[in-house]
């Protein structure tokens, strides 16, 4: 059994706005995010669990203790037994190891402290296998979870670890408020806020079948290098992100599947999230602190039939620069607040309803690039990479995407009570056609 060093024992914090937030939608329905990472040597069961103990031991990631009343969080740093199950080698094919996500995903973790928020399991494939870790999403953002793995695989394979390894914020609280930083992003969200609101109250409600079914169904699709390079070359051409385009064609084909709202009497507006890595704002020896550090902005437009990609990617382009450089991401915090206030007056089968009444999302996206994150040893190709996270009550669709190497791969999150899996299949070609149809020089 690995053994813990005592000097990381009683490692504490405090739960920061996203995480009280997750938390409290974990109480509706598993909150929880998977990540899968192709290792391409042979699998050693018992190697791979030594390796898996040693790095969660190391990092002070054992026995979490979370006190939602008031609001800490600790982990005792004493040795733990993490679990690994060894699923079917035809596991690793890409269906089935879709279904093996979708089913982490809706699988609840036992918090009854002390508990592990980690979950991890593994398929075999030819001369290599796929290692998957699911995870309470409110411990950790995607940044932490790749660190964490890459660090295993490292070890697993021979390598040393060359700089210290991220931990919890040790002894103290999370890392101190980005909005203390940044006092003008507070005011921008404040002056803000009633446009937001007026938005909301025009955008177009996605239907539900049922508000108390909050299952996610989840599936995989990838651009090959051919459609990430036209992709990425439409941004540079139209001076913006790739980002902005994934936004862009997320309003798109969901104008698709609801036609209807342009009905008189309809709200016709269409709103959708996009989820904000923060670590680049925080103070440089707050940047390596395992665990979450997330913002978020919404885009809401009317999306006119006669808008093409293009235009309608720019001006999402002009309206993210203007987020960007007030950072009014930063103070997603107060919006998340004001939510858990409002909800905590109300039952959970009535908390379910109230965010398809009064914040009707169609959908997000939470976009990262491995690339700089991970990049490959010399003369080897990149990892294979996939990712999904939970829907939560708030958005019915999730569009995970992650770029690993020349390539993307996509995770594809989504509320079975809103999109039928005919409705998911629409989508996915909408999406790959679109960017297919893109008229880039490349």
């Amino acid at each position: 059994m690995p053994t813990g060093d005592p000097s990381l024992c009683r490692v504490h914090g405090r739960l920061n706005s996203f995480q009280r937030t997750m938390l409290q939608w974990n109480s509706m329905y598993p909150y929880n995010a998977v990540h899968v990472v192709r290792v391409p040597e042979p699998l050693n069961q018992p190697r791979l669990h030594q390796v898996v103990n040693d790095t969660l031991n190391a990092r002070a990631l054992t026995e979490l203790t979370l006190n939602k009343s008031q609001t800490t969080f600790s982990y005792s740093g004493t040795s733990r037994e993490a679990t690994i199950n060894i699923l079917p080698d035809e596991a690793s094919c890409p269906a089935v190891l879709a279904a093996e996500m979708e089913r982490q995903l809706n699988t609840a973790f036992d918090q009854k402290p002390p508990f592990s928020p980690f979950r991890f399991f593994a398929a075999r494939r030819k001369n290599s296998f796929s290692l998957g870790l699911a995870y309470l999403h409110a411990v950790a953002d995607a940044e932490s979870i790749v660190l964490l793995l890459k660090e295993i695989v490292e070890r697993y394979r021979g390598a040393a670890e060359t700089r210290s390894p991220r931990r919890p914020a040790l002894g103290k609280s999370a890392p101190r408020s980005l909005l203390l930083s940044h006092p003008g992003a507070l005011a921008s969200k404040l002056a803000a806020l009633p446009s937001q609101l007026q938005n909301l109250k025009t955008s177009c409600r996605p239907s539900f079948q049922d508000t108390n079914d909050l299952r996610n169904g989840f599936t995989l699709f990838s651009l090959d290098p051919h459609g990430l390079s036209r992709l990425v070359s439409a941004a540079k051409a139209w001076g913006i992100t790739v980002n902005d385009i994934l936004l862009a064609l997320l309003l798109q084909a969901f104008a698709r599947l609801a036609p209807n709202r342009n009905q008189p009497g309809r709200r016709k507006n269409l709103s959708v999230g996009c989820i904000v890595n923060t670590r680049r704002d925080l103070a440089e020896e707050d940047r390596g602190t395992f665990g979450l550090s997330l913002g978020s902005f919404i885009i809401t437009h009317p999306v006119p039939e006669q808008l093409s990609l293009q235009a309608l990617a720019c001006e999402i382009g002009r309206w993210t620069k203007t987020i960007k450089r007030k950072r009014i991401y930063l103070a997603t915090g107060l919006e998340l607040a004001l939510g858990r206030l409002v909800l905590s007056f109300f039952s959970t089968a009535h908390r379910r309803k109230l965010y398809q009444k009064h914040y009707p999302l169609w959908g997000g996206v939470t976009n990262m690039n491995l690339n700089s994150l991970w990049p490959p040893r010399a003369g080897e190709r990149p990892v294979d990479y996939v990712r999904g996270v939970s829907t939560g009550p708030v958005t019915p669709l999730v569009l995970s995407f992650s770029t690993v190497g020349t390539v993307a791969n996509i995770g594809l999150s989504y509320r079975s009570t809103v999109y039928s899996k005919t409705g998911i299949d629409e989508f996915i070609d909408f999406f790959r056609g679109a960017i297919a149809n893109l008229e880039v020089k490349v």
